[in-house]
């Protein structure tokens, strides 16, 4: 019985050590940059349906203001893109669980969103805003007394020119966009709340005779990152200063959004 005794004593010592080889390790991983470095690809989360943003032209290949932006942080890293068409709520998700890299797919920043990742700093214009023609003289709320304004009914444009019209302005209040943007364009009213991005969608010859005159709520979009990406940040920050102040990036803004970077974008740094 000793001797069997013994034998099973060395199994048991045996099976321990190996149980011990056998438990999970925690992996060990660079941090983004090294990772895309040694990659040697980014992959980037593009919108997929959001014109002036990304959307597919009619050679069914991704094109907009954020394509180009992706484009312009591959050739910054000199790494491959790796583009990845997402809907809007799909790109939080697809970063924390590092599906990709960066989501630059105009979003937006706010306090619960700062809880899950980091942002850059902002390099597109969002934002709702009082159009009208450039002789008009509109440079502020008081400059709606008296005038005639289409807007989306119910939008969030219509709240925020709501709280700021003087009691002599008249808001006329349309079921669809399409509907308001015919009567500003139509001369029915002389004024537009509406966003950037459907301005965006005018004609040359539309873009020419209006003019933002107000901003109703402003709210630029970021490139968004994990947590604690110190080194890949950084490079992108450094990036998105340079093509600023060369003014690459309004050369890029004049082409999708057909209007110059707002200085709520170029005199960001964070």
């Amino acid at each position: 019985m000793k001797r069997y005794a013994g034998v099973f004593a060395c199994i048991l010592v045996y099976s321990i050590a190996l149980a011990g080889t056998l438990l999970p390790v925690k992996e060990s991983r660079a941090d983004a940059l090294e990772d895309v470095q040694n990659r040697r690809a980014i992959r980037i989360a593009v919108p997929k349906d959001t014109p002036p943003f990304g959307s597919a032209n009619q050679y069914k290949a991704l094109e907009g203001f954020d394509v180009s932006i992706a484009r312009m942080v591959s050739l910054e890293l000199g790494v491959k893109l790796d583009m990845v068409p997402l809907a809007s709520g799909d790109r939080i998700p697809a970063l924390l669980n590092r599906h990709v890299d960066l989501v630059i797919s105009s979003l937006g920043k706010n306090p619960e969103r700062q809880k899950q990742i980091d942002f850059s700093q902002a390099y597109a214009p969002f934002y709702l805003g009082v159009f009208g023609a450039p002789n008009l003289d509109v440079k502020n709320a008081a400059g709606l007394a008296g005038k005639t304004i289409a807007v989306l009914k119910g939008s969030i444009e219509d709240g925020e020119l709501s709280k700021i019209a003087p009691a002599s302005a008249s808001i006329k209040r349309f079921d669809t966009e399409p509907e308001a943007v015919k009567s500003y364009l139509q001369g029915e009213s002389k004024l537009l709340a509406a966003g950037n991005v459907l301005i965006s969608a005018f004609t040359k010859e539309q873009v020419e005779t209006t003019q933002l005159k107000i901003v109703l709520k402003d709210s630029p979009c970021f490139i968004g990152i994990n947590k604690n990406e110190t080194a890949l940040l950084n490079k992108i920050n450094a990036m998105l200063s340079r093509i600023k102040q060369n003014g690459m990036l309004n050369v890029n803004a004049q082409r999708w959004f057909k209007a110059p970077l707002p200085d709520s974008v170029l005199r960001s740094t964070e």
